[in-house]
């Protein structure tokens, strides 16, 4: 009996002390378990995102492809094309923040099951290239936290959206805090801009933190670039 007890109060004390452990990785950082599994999901959209980079026009896009004069127009076509085919959960891009170290695949949606893989496209928003607001929700704390240093970007900061079509720089407006029903914050305004939205304080949902960001300059990718796409 004693030994069982022994035996029973040292599993106890392994248990909160891991217990312990995996709340202060997570005050310190980020929930360690949730974050290995969007590190898994990650690597896998990333392959998808590579093939998806890869794909070949149609010979119906690639004549009407030839037929836009100017990478913009290009873009603009195919930006409308990849927006069409995006389905909830499949990868449409990646974001970049140098300035806080953020390198994610960007998944079609903002439910719970597709934040759970990465930073998240709101759909009722444009895709980049289209002239719109471009908004993208992510975790602060668990899921690989993509977004939980974004408190720290400044004005003027470089955030990038590198689609298979072009690579869109932003540079940061401002960082502002509002009401969960601000749904204002993904209206257009005239000119491309890009919106990222968080939870605010870290560890709850009570407001929202969000950046704005205006589009600074665009690169054309893959057969965007292409003087005769293939």
């Amino acid at each position: 009996m004693r030994r069982a007890l022994r035996a029973l109060s040292t599993v106890l004390i392994v248990a909160g002390a891991l217990l312990i452990a995996d709340a202060g990785i997570t005050f310190a950082w980020q929930e360690p378990v949730s974050a290995v599994l969007a590190r898994i999901q990650q690597d896998r959209l990333a392959d998808e995102l590579a093939q998806l980079e890869r794909r070949a026009p149609t010979p119906v896009e690639r004549r009407a492809l030839a037929q836009l004069r100017g990478r913009q127009r290009r873009i603009a076509f195919l930006a409308r094309l990849a927006r069409r085919a995006a389905r909830e959960g499949d990868p449409i891009g990646r974001i970049e923040i140098p300035s806080i170290g953020v390198d994610q695949v960007v998944i079609q949606g903002t439910d719970g099951a597709t934040l759970r893989k990465g930073p998240g496209h709101y759909p009722e928003t444009t895709f980049p290239g289209l002239g719109g607001t471009v908004a993208i929700a992510g975790h602060r704390t668990t899921y690989g936290a993509p977004f939980r240093n974004v408190d720290q970007l400044e004005r003027g900061d470089e955030i990038v959206l590198a689609m298979p079509y072009a690579r869109f720089a932003y540079a940061v407006q401002r960082v502002e805090i509002v009401a969960p029903t601000a749904t204002w914050v993904t209206r257009d305004v005239g000119y491309e801009r890009l919106v990222l939205s968080a939870c605010h304080p870290l560890y709850s949902a009570a407001e929202r933190i969000i950046v704005f960001a205006r589009l600074r300059s665009v690169r054309a990718r893959g057969v965007a670039a292409a003087a005769t796409p293939r």
